[in-house]
């Protein structure tokens, strides 16, 4: 007898972005803004070692650390790594080498990318490199562009020399990338969950020992560490335990602030999920409003929920799910 062919799993790009904003000290700003100037900074410690990158507490007594220094532009190698692979966003955009580079005058080493032509048979602990600047910056560590082989004398200042860190119109704040690039392929209980979401349901998955619905379902329950099988459909209305509202405008995002974002308790859940509430003034979402999902045309899960108009949950019908 001939069964039919179960449905190939389901796999998605996903991108776990937040660019953080954050405000700069003295010795970075120090830094960054030589860099933007074609300047390399480090800061000397109170045992004279000079460390580059420079930091702004000593990494072996936690002393406040503000003496500059101005080091060279040209290195040596102190170890490395052979990328044959860049990926979006590294600097650059073919294979080259991750290196640790002893700037002359410094101390320490400063990690960075090594243009290397000749591949990974022209790289070697001990190899003479300098600086290649980026021809537009900004104050970013992004101004060395890579560093390049180098056999000639060292780049002035051969060695480190005091420098009062200040630059006209100096960095004060840098916004740092962080991205993560992923394929995620849900296990069964999250693919039976988004296939019945593309049908306007929603399923999860009770445990055979507590009773509790999971949803979304993990394929297992976190209490009890026994497989979850049993899918139950709940919904789609449900109650709102808590919330909070959002004031901060996020990136990309073609909501307009002030927003609520809450937990909501599906009817039959044993667990809240999250959601935004629409139609109703912010400033009316309570814990115990009774919602209905909200969906748009082509959309695989609710956009957000919206009241129902029914009397509010009393408080002993979903304090357990706070």
């Amino acid at each position: 007898m001939a069964t039919t062919p179960a449905p190939p799993p389901l796999s998605a790009p996903l991108v776990v972005e937040f660019p953080f904003t954050r405000s700069l000290g003295p010795v970075q700003s120090a830094f960054l803004t030589g860099l933007r100037e074609r300047t390399v900074l480090g800061v000397r410690t109170a045992d004279g070692t000079v460390l580059v990158p420079p930091v702004e507490y000593d990494p072996r007594t936690a002393d406040e650390i503000r003496d500059l220094v101005e080091v060279g532009t040209t290195g040596t190698v102190t170890t490395w790594a052979w990328n044959p692979a860049p990926r979006r966003g590294q600097p650059l955009d073919r294979p080259f080498a991750w290196v640790l580079v002893r700037l002359d005058g410094a101390d320490s080493a400063l990690l960075h990318a090594l243009d290397a032509p000749g591949g990974p048979d022209s790289v070697r602990t001990g190899l003479r490199v300098r600086v290649r600047w980026a021809r537009q910056r900004t104050g970013a560590i992004t101004d060395i562009a890579c560093f390049e082989p180098y056999d000639g004398e060292p780049a002035a200042p051969p060695g480190p020399r005091e420098h009062d860190g200040r630059f006209a119109d100096p960095v004060t704040r840098i916004v740092t990338p962080a991205r993560l690039d992923y394929t995620c392929t849900p296990g069964r209980a999250q693919t039976a969950h988004l296939r019945a979401l593309a049908d306007r349901r929603t399923v999860g998955e009770r445990c055979p020992s507590c009773r509790k619905v999971y949803v979304p379902p993990r394929g297992a329950c976190p209490t009890c560490g026994v497989a979850t099988t049993e899918q139950v459909e709940v919904g789609p209305r449900g109650t709102v335990t808590t919330y909070c509202i959002v004031n901060i405008k996020a990136r990309n995002l073609d909501i307009e602030v002030p927003y609520v974002y809450a937990h909501i308790a599906l009817d039959g859940a044993g667990l809240a999920l999250h959601g935004r509430i629409a139609g109703i003034p912010y400033d009316q979402v309570r814990m115990g409003l009774r919602v209905e999902p909200v969906w748009t045309d082509g959309s695989r899960y609710p956009d957000h929920y919206r009241p129902t108009g029914e009397p509010d949950a009393a408080y002993d019908t979903y304090k357990e799910l706070l």
